[in-house]
């Protein structure tokens, strides 16, 4: 007997539209892989979606591709993630119950057919998945047999460095005496033994942002047998080339320039990667990111850590309010703008806005930029 663990697959979660279709054919392709090699069921450790209301078009390339495994008799066993949690208790993933491509094991204990036991919690964001494990029926912990716990949460004593500040657990939470704990939510692939079985997260199936575009190329998942032997199935549909471009004490026509240099070269079917980062001679808009011509399958760049050397050395103190207002200042005038200081106040005000829950990444943006819009409009 083998089974496949998946999780953090967030269908739909990329705005750009060909990094959007590859979250969805990557999920196909570790499909077609479960049904290749014969494995006995899929467990999915949460977020298959990227929101807890997909769009109809996500959702019937997902249903399509579930519905191999189903016509292969394979089942699927799945808990809530953080993302796919909803407050309001409406999820797709009762649909795809409703449709019989999933069994949703969140607080439900099952016997797949193979015989072996498979329950877990889901999560839910604010740690309010904390009761869940509390109230779980510690019976469970003296079944027979060979037993699966699938969880949704990141755990203290295995957090990696990057992710210090993310909310965790300790491991002590989840029950005794299981074979495999399937984790979910901490995007990074790690294993390690637990009383006499294996605790393992497979990491996202396809990277979810940038910087993990930057670390892991691509993603995975593991199968694994029930004698514990643990198999790490990579999943890359594109090659991934980063540059990393050291804007230090350099005016933005050199930077500008390393950038086309580096550039040179066939990307057509490619994911580049172009992050710029230091503290600029001049301003930020005067390299024109705009006219970078790449002919590439996407082309993303990242500018969160370039700074302007005026702003780096502006000497601001006390709380938020007052650094934005001396900041606000200091470079107050240097466009021909009505009422620049109460539109850049406002300006801040949308920036501030939050994405609601169940909010799809682009609805949010859009949004924000609807309101941000209108605020220029009053300005005119």
């Amino acid at each position: 007997m083998k089974f496949a663990h998946l999780a953090d697959c967030h269908i739909g979660g990329w705005r750009e539209p060909a990094l959007r279709e590859l979250s969805i054919k990557s999920f196909e392709k570790a499909v077609d892989i479960c049904v290749e090699r014969h494995v006995g069921f899929v467990l999915i450790s949460g977020d298959l979606f990227d929101t807890a209301m997909p769009s109809i078009e996500i959702l019937k390339e997902t249903v399509a591709i579930l519905n191999k495994l189903k016509e292969n008799n394979i089942d699927v066993y799945m808990i809530p993630g953080s993302h796919d949690y909803s407050p309001s208790g409406k999820t797709m993933l009762d649909v795809l119950g409703n449709a019989g491509l999933i069994v949703n094991v969140d607080n439900n204990l099952v016997e797949d057919k193979t015989g072996v036991k498979i329950i877990g919690i889901g999560g839910k964001r604010g740690g309010l998945d904390r009761s869940d494990y509390e109230n779980l029926d510690k019976s469970i912990e003296n079944l027979d047999g060979f037993k699966v716990f699938m969880f949704h949460t990141a755990l203290e004593e295995f957090k990696p460095e990057e992710l210090a500040k993310m909310e965790a657990q300790s491991v002590a939470v989840l029950p005794k005496n299981f074979n495999y704990y399937a984790g979910g939510h901490v995007h990074y692939i790690f294993n390690t033994k637990k009383d006499n079985g294996l605790l393992t997260y497979p990491g996202a199936l396809f990277p979810n942002n940038f910087a993990e575009l930057e670390k892991y190329k691509g993603g995975g998942f593991y199968i694994v047998d029930d004698e514990l032997n643990l198999e790490y199935v990579e999943v890359k549909l594109k090659d991934v080339v980063n540059f990393n471009i050291d804007a230090n004490d350099k005016s933005a026509s050199e930077v500008e320039n390393e950038i086309v240099g580096k550039l040179i070269g066939d990307f057509k079917d490619k994911i580049v990667l172009l992050r710029v980062e230091g503290v600029l001679k001049d301003k930020i808009s005067d390299i024109n990111f705009k006219d970078l011509d790449v002919e590439a399958y996407s082309f993303l760049r990242n500018t969160n850590k370039l700074k302007a050397r005026e702003f780096e050395e502006a000497d601001v103190k006390g709380n938020v309010e007052e650094i934005e207002k001396t900041i606000i200042q200091k470079n107050i005038g240097q466009f021909e703008i009505n009422n620049e200081e109460e539109l850049i106040k406002n300006l801040i005000n949308v920036l501030d806005i939050e994405k609601e829950e169940g909010e799809k990444n682009f609805d949010f943006e859009d949004r924000v930029i609807k309101i941000a819009g209108k605020v220029l409009d009053e300005t005119k």
